[in-house]
């Protein structure tokens, strides 16, 4: 009798340690196919990032071009002068399929390693006004392409003080805080270069 409780003690206990292992296990299994659908959530995201983020505008400014041409110690010299009308389509461009991050499943941490720097393109379309040639110095293709080549340079100059850029900037800082959430949902990090982000308002401060 006491045998058979004893037998019956020790069935039970080794079916306890048998169901706490089986629970243990399955509890491990549900955390790591957790963790699995969570890098897969921010690995999708951060290739819906991965694309072309472009901003647009029109600048239109009028130049004046001057040229002098000078002979025997400036004894005699030719001038030639041009009005001319830019209306100059920009562009610019942050190619996030540029971007460079890792995901760290073990430390759930996401670290952008490097964001592409900005690509300014300017098309200008320019019109030509008081075209006025000296009797020898004339207008030739070559001076064309030194006035294009003048006002694409003046316009960068420009757009890189004006607010088309901060425009640009917001965008890609739209882009990557949609990285941020997503790690914030799940309890992940976030690091840019190294150094860790906690809000929105960091990732701006650590991209400027």
């Amino acid at each position: 009798m006491i045998r058979g409780i004893k037998n019956l003690f020790i069935g039970a206990v080794i079916m306890l340690i048998v169901v706490l292992i089986y629970n243990w296990i399955s509890d491990s299994n549900n955390e790591q196919e957790q963790l699995d659908a969570q890098t897969a959530l921010i690995l999708k995201q951060v290739n819906n990032v991965s694309k072309l983020v472009v901003t647009e505008a029109q600048f239109a400014k009028v130049y004046t071009y001057e040229n002098t041409r000078s002979y025997g110690w400036d004894f005699y010299s030719s001038r030639k002068t041009a009005l001319i009308i830019s209306n100059a389509s920009v562009q610019i461009a942050y190619d996030l399929r540029k971007l460079e991050v890792e995901v760290d499943e073990d430390s759930k941490t996401i670290e952008i390693k490097s964001i592409p720097e900005p690509e300014i393109k300017v098309d200008p379309d320019l019109t030509f006004y008081n075209l006025e040639n000296g009797l020898t110095n004339k207008f030739e293709a070559k001076d064309l392409n030194t006035i294009k080549k003048r006002i694409k340079k003046d316009i960068i100059e420009k757009v890189r003080k004006d607010q088309i850029l901060a425009n640009a900037e917001n965008r890609l800082l739209s882009e990557l805080s949609q990285i941020y959430l997503l790690s914030s949902v799940y309890g992940w990090k976030l690091e840019y270069d190294g150094t860790e982000v906690n809000s929105e308002k960091e990732l701006k401060y650590l991209l400027d």
